[in-house]
Formats: structure tokens, C-alpha cells, sequence
């Protein structure tokens, strides 16, 4: 059984691609071009279900067409439309900086003191600025707080632990 934990979310598959099943796929993350995987996850009914990939070509950075084994209607393809998509972490290339959608389910630290900041729910890349969103750990401050990713910010990450060290300006938290 795949658990959500073990896996971050790429995309999102859209709509049905002419009649044979084949599938649009809007995607975060192109892991699955990068690493040549077998396989996507996609969630069905709250369930994650391995789906291998015959085949797919992209239509854009965003986008690609995809045809998964065992859909071969454009029916069973329209009943997938909508559904979550992830990627298992443990097939990602371990040599790589983890993608800005892999990294979210990590925790956020304090570098100095090891104080938990909360956990990384999301990235908002519709500004200049990324940031992250972070659940706090504490009962202080609302949820979720913003935190700039930014380079001179982060000290240290650790994929095995998928936490993430940061050095934060002060004050910057109470806000």
C-alpha cells in the first residue's frame, strides 16, 4: 500500500485526450520525465493507485499528454479527471536539490536553537518572492505563516530527515 506520507504531489490530471484514453496532464513537478519512471499515483476515492505509463509527449512546461495502462477509453480517462497526482519520494533522484512540490510535507527549523517552526503545507510561487507556507508548531501566531525562500535564509537541508534549517531575520516570524 502507497501512503501519502511516502509521496508529494505533482499535478493534477485534466481532461480526457481524444477517445483511446490518453490523458492531459498538468503538472508542478516533471519528475517523472527526469528520473524515466514506470509509474504515477494517482488518487482515486482516497485511495493512491500506481497507474504505469505506456506513453506521453509534452504539450508544454505545464502540460503533457500521457496514456496510462489499462485506460483505453476516453470514459475511463474522464473518470480520472480532477484526480491528485504524486510521485513516490523514494524514487526521486536522491542526488538532486529536492524540487520546491517535493519538499512540501518537510519541516521548517530554526538553525541556532533546533526550535520546530512548523511543517512546509505549500508553496506560493504567485509572487516575485516564493514562499513557504508553514503550519506552526506552536498555538502562536495564525496559520499558516509566510517565510521567503530564499537562499541565504536556509542553511541546511536534510532529505532523509526532510527537514530544512533556516536562519530567519528577526521578528519576522511574529508577523
Amino acid at each position: 500500500m502507497i501512503r501519502k506520507d511516502d509521496c508529494y504531489r505533482i499535478g493534477c490530471i485534466g481532461k480526457p485526450h481524444g477517445v483511446k484514453g490518453e490523458i492531459t496532464f498538468h503538472f508542478s513537478d516533471d519528475v517523472f520525465d527526469r528520473v524515466n519512471a514506470d509509474y504515477i499515483v494517482i488518487e482515486v476515492e482516497g485511495i493512491l493507485v500506481p497507474f504505469f505509463i505506456e506513453e506521453y509527449r509534452f504539450r508544454s512546461d505545464e502540460t503533457a499528454l500521457m496514456k496510462l495502462d489499462g485506460i483505453d477509453t476516453q470514459e475511463q480517462a474522464r473518470e480520472l479527471t480532477n484526480s491528485e497526482v504524486y510521485f513516490e519520494r523514494s524514487l526521486s533522484d536522491e542526488d538532486e536539490e529536492p524540487t520546491m512540490a517535493a519538499i512540501v510535507g518537510y519541516r521548517l527549523f530554526v538553525d541556532e536553537d533546533g526550535t520546530e517552526i512548523g511543517e512546509i503545507i505549500g508553496i506560493d510561487d504567485t509572487t516575485a518572492n516564493t514562499l513557504f507556507e508553514v503550519k506552526r508548531a506552536d498555538a502562536r501566531g495564525k496559520n499558516p505563516v509566510l517565510i521567503p525562500v530564499a537562499e541565504e535564509f536556509i542553511k541546511g537541508i536534510d532529505n532523509d530527515k526532510r527537514e530544512i534549517r533556516v536562519a530567519l531575520p528577526e521578528g519576522l516570524l511574529e508577523l
